[in-house]
């Protein structure tokens, strides 16, 4: 496999779990379980920092990397407020 091809497969990859994973994560929050929550919800971060670096280098939307860089961190904070300082 070609890295053209390895990014086509990443990119498949990302329109599948970004979602999935960002839904669970919402489901868990509100279903009184905010520390798997936050657990899906970095997974889901994973590939909204991918997608929203190519939006940003492709088409400049620099608010939308922004967003999910400092909603990154926020969720890092809330780990480490759960499942290490909780």
């Amino acid at each position: 496999m070609n890295e053209k091809e390895e990014v086509k497969a990443f990119d498949k990859l990302t329109q599948v779990l970004l979602p999935i994973l960002t839904i669970v994560a919402f489901a868990l929050t509100s279903s009184k379980r905010p520390d798997l929550g936050l657990i899906f919800n970095l997974f889901a971060q994973i590939f909204w920092l991918y997608s929203s670096y190519v939006a940003w280098k492709k088409a400049g939307q620099i608010g939308i990397f922004i967003t999910a860089v400092i909603l990154t961190i926020i969720i890092i904070s809330g780990i480490i407020n759960y499942w290490f300082l909780g």
